[in-house]
């Protein structure tokens, strides 16, 4: 009895530090990283020391690990001694193996990571110090462990490497702006801004581009009149010209360089030279990202380029606020025309325009329809019917109800859409 009195302290102790490894290794996986990275701009160093943890998490739980196993063993093994001296045989192995999982499981895992789980950010600033101090002492034998683990999985074909994969890092900003929305923390449109600013690098300029079919185009060989009727009618400030062929673009207008043009020349058109005044376009492939494309236009200071496939067709243009409305939505000033859009109609159906992209009738609508293998409304009907629809027919795919109402040649230019939930299940 004099033994097991004298262990109590000891075990006792041994398990408060059990339960200090274990709050540490689940508040420093559990931190918020952007709070941690604030308070260290702050000048907090206990948040310095977090940031510097988590820069090698595999080196840091590896090292509270092994220290946290230590501990239990040790513990273990001192209890299953003394034990086995008052019930000898068996039945004291048991009954330490029993005693120790008790006070293990409650006292030196659960309790303490329930705990920094409630508060991790606070437990995780106040446990860095420590936590430092064991991955500094057990660092060495941790580099051996992971070059042992390294190697054994290499065998199997598993390679492992040391770098994060920013992919992850998107997905995992994607999964929390999903869950704070669906806790009603964010507003749909911000959901919809912070997951535009993520599509960037995914998204190519032909996504969002004007095709050519919709492109606003002069004939340069007009007279400087007739351009400039064009420009006024068109409702652009910017617009591209061509000659004798209208892949064949020679260069683009730009409504102030006309502007100075007919101001240099006292107003009179016929004296302005539209050769001099007209930009060279800049032409971009078809395949270039939102994201690399941003960054060009900031570069270059212009906001207008021309875009064209592997061939060096014309396939369409983009601009700054073709990019921007990928992010902040359709912006729309006192010379925009009213765009082919989105109309819901009093039974409950959506009517769009097939140029709608799937992506503007989502937000307009808070629906999930897949835009990985078409742009706009039209193309995935066409994708999913596997041909050119004819005007009246219905299809019912993805949950919703589609019925072509308009079909010029082989574009489909209206449909009409019935949500799942609005389609009483046809």
């Amino acid at each position: 009895m004099a033994a097991i009195m004298a262990l109590a302290p000891i075990v006792f102790l041994l398990m408060g530090l059990s339960a200090l490894f274990s709050a540490a290794e689940t508040a420093l996986t559990a931190a918020s990283r952007a709070r941690m990275h604030q308070l260290e701009r702050e000048g907090d160093r206990a948040a310095r020391r977090v940031n510097r943890l988590l820069s090698d998490q595999e080196t840091m739980i590896g090292a509270v690990l092994l220290g946290n196993s230590l501990i239990n063993i040790l513990a273990s093994a001192l209890t299953t001694q003394v034990i086995t001296r008052a019930i000898p045989g068996a039945w004291g192995v048991a009954a330490a193996t029993a005693i120790m999982t008790v006070l293990i499981l409650v006292f030196a895992e659960v309790l303490p990571k329930t705990l920094a789980i409630l508060r991790s950010d606070d437990v995780a600033r106040f446990l860095s110090g420590p936590a430092l101090v064991v991955v500094k002492v057990f660092g060495p034998i941790i580099f051996t462990i992971q070059y042992v683990v390294r190697k054994t999985l290499g065998l199997f074909g598993v390679r492992l490497g040391m770098e994060m994969d920013v992919l992850a890092a998107h997905e995992e900003i994607r999964g929390a702006v999903e869950y704070h929305h669906s806790e009603g923390l964010v507003e749909t449109h911000d959901r919809w801004m912070l997951g535009g600013v993520l599509d960037l690098a995914e998204m190519d300029v032909s996504e969002v581009m004007v095709h050519r079919n919709s492109i606003a185009i002069i004939d340069a060989d007009q007279s400087a009149r007739d351009i400039l009727a064009e420009v006024l009618s068109s409702g652009h400030s910017r617009l591209p010209l061509y000659r004798e062929d209208p892949d064949n673009i020679v260069g683009v207008l730009h409504n102030k360089d006309l502007l100075q043009a007919l101001a240099d020349a006292d107003g009179r058109i016929e004296a302005v030279d539209m050769a001099a005044i007209v930009r060279q376009p800049w032409f971009i492939p078809e395949t270039t990202s939102l994201k690399d494309q941003l960054a060009a236009f900031l570069k270059r200071r212009t906001h207008f380029a021309l875009v064209v496939d592997e061939y060096g067709a014309l396939q369409g243009l983009v601009t700054l606020e073709d990019i921007l409305e990928e992010i902040v939505g359709e912006i729309e000033d006192e010379h925009d025309t009213a765009p082919a859009g989105v109309t819901a109609d009093e039974d409950g159906s959506v009517t769009v325009e097939g140029s709608v992209t799937i992506r503007d009738l989502n937000r307009a609508m808070n629906w999930d329809l897949p835009d990985d293998e078409a742009v706009t409304v039209a193309g995935l009907l066409i994708h999913e019917a596997q041909r050119i629809p004819e005007a009246g027919q219905t299809f019912v795919f993805l949950g919703h109800r589609f019925v072509v109402l308009e079909r010029k040649v082989n574009r489909i230019t209206r449909l009409q859409i019935w949500p799942a939930a609005k389609d009483g299940g046809d």
